[in-house]
Parts: C-alpha cells; structure tokens; sequence
C-alpha cells in the first residue's frame, strides 16, 4: 500500500528500492556496477542525504553531484537514454512506493536534476543533447 513519502525512513526505503533496480538495469547498470564502479555501501548513505535535503530541505548533504558525474562523463559520455532510463526507473519506483505532495516533489524533482545535468554536461563536454528527458 502506498503512503506519503514523509521520513528519513521513507527516503531510505526509496533510494534502496531505485538503486536496486538500477543495479539490474541492463542501460544503466553497467555505468554504476562496472563504468564508476559504485561503492554502494558508502554510495547509498551520501545518495539518503542527497534526496533528504531535495525532499525536506534538511541542510544535511553538502556535496557536489555535477563534478563526479562531469568526471564520469569525460570517461564515458552519458547520452539522453542513459538519462530517459534513470528517470523512468526513478519515477517508477516514487509510483511504486508512495503519493502525495512529497511523492509529486520528488518526481518533479529528478526531472529538474537530470535536465540540469544533461545541460551542464553538455556544455563541459559535447556528446549529450539537453533536453529530451
């Protein structure tokens, strides 16, 4: 059953579920498991504190998400699929899991972030076309 999307806890349970199906993803997958080479353990607990600061705007995640993934890019360039999928699986899993205006933000959110970063990418490098999330 669905619930609002409320908690750290909630925020948890979202990102291991996305991440689980990213991992699988036969698009996408191989960028985390084998391209970056994801260390998921220490992975996850930065990615709770990424969405709990986007959701509930808790101060808590002081990173910068456009230089590792500037990085990656010039390693392996990131196109409009690899974006197209991230942000299909990520909307199905907030469709999976809960409703509600917090839901609502998060999607609008993941939308706003993998525009942004197909702008900001293609700029740093060529090889991606914003826009077409």
């Amino acid at each position: 059953m669905k619930r609002e999307l409320a908690t750290r806890t909630d925020i948890e349970l979202l990102v291991d579920s996305f991440y689980e199906k990213v991992k699988v993803d036969p698009l996408i997958g191989p960028i985390f498991n084998d391209v970056a080479k994801v260390n998921w353990p220490a992975h996850l607990p930065v990615m709770y504190d990424f969405w709990e600061n986007t959701i509930f705007f808790t101060g808590n995640y002081l990173g910068n998400p456009m230089q590792v993934h500037v990085k990656l890019h010039e390693h392996f360039p990131l196109n409009a699929n690899h974006f197209s999928r991230w942000i299909r699986l990520f909307l199905l899993t907030v469709d999976e899991l809960f409703e509600g205006e917090k839901a609502e933000l998060a999607k609008q959110r993941a939308h706003s972030i993998a525009t942004m970063m197909q702008i900001k990418l293609a700029a740093a490098k060529p090889g991606i076309q914003p826009g077409t999330v």
